[in-house]
């Protein structure tokens, strides 16, 4: 993997807050759900560069999860912190979390995200990445699920590209 000593996984966790505003609405009234996206993005961005030392950009977006609509005059938090780390790629994990600016009522999850980053050097080169060290159980099982996404993206590529090379050679190239 990398000579780069470890890093425990709060060293980078953050936490991005955004009240949301008649600005961010769609057709329906609600958040647009590509506000959330940058907000996600955004907060994953912050955690890959903070771990990699540097800049990092998004390679990837596995997975984003809205689970109920985001109202005007909410407060979202998007939480985010390192899952898991390869030689110069990073999983970000984020939930998204929503509250009344008004009241005093538990924040509720409204989404989440697992985004892959890579780090790059001045030359948009990859460069390594210190090692992820889960510190808890919660962040142990996130490492273990990571690298079972990483597993079936590799998976799901490789086949894309197999029946690519297949219609290819059969002369059925798109």
């Amino acid at each position: 993997m990398t000579d780069l000593p470890g890093k425990p996984t709060s060293a980078s966790r953050t936490t991005l807050s955004h009240i949301m505003t008649t600005h961010d609405t769609n057709l329906l009234g609600t958040v647009h759900g590509g506000v959330i996206m940058k907000l996600v993005d955004d907060a994953a961005g912050a955690v890959a560069g903070r771990h990699s030392g540097g800049p990092a950009v998004t390679a990837s977006m596995d997975e984003m999860v809205f689970l109920m609509p985001v109202r005007v005059g909410d407060l979202v938090h998007v939480k985010a912190q390192v899952n898991w780390t390869g030689r110069s790629s990073m999983e970000v994990g984020v939930r998204v979390l929503a509250e009344r600016w008004n009241e005093s009522t538990p924040a509720q999850q409204v989404g989440s995200a697992y985004l892959v980053f890579a780090a790059v050097d001045a030359d948009g080169k990859p460069r390594p990445v210190p090692p992820v060290v889960p510190e808890t159980e919660r962040d142990e099982r996130r490492y273990q699920e990571a690298q079972i996404r990483r597993t079936h993206r590799l998976a799901r590529r490789r086949a894309i590209m197999e029946l690519r090379e297949k219609r290819a050679a059969e002369g059925l190239d798109d």
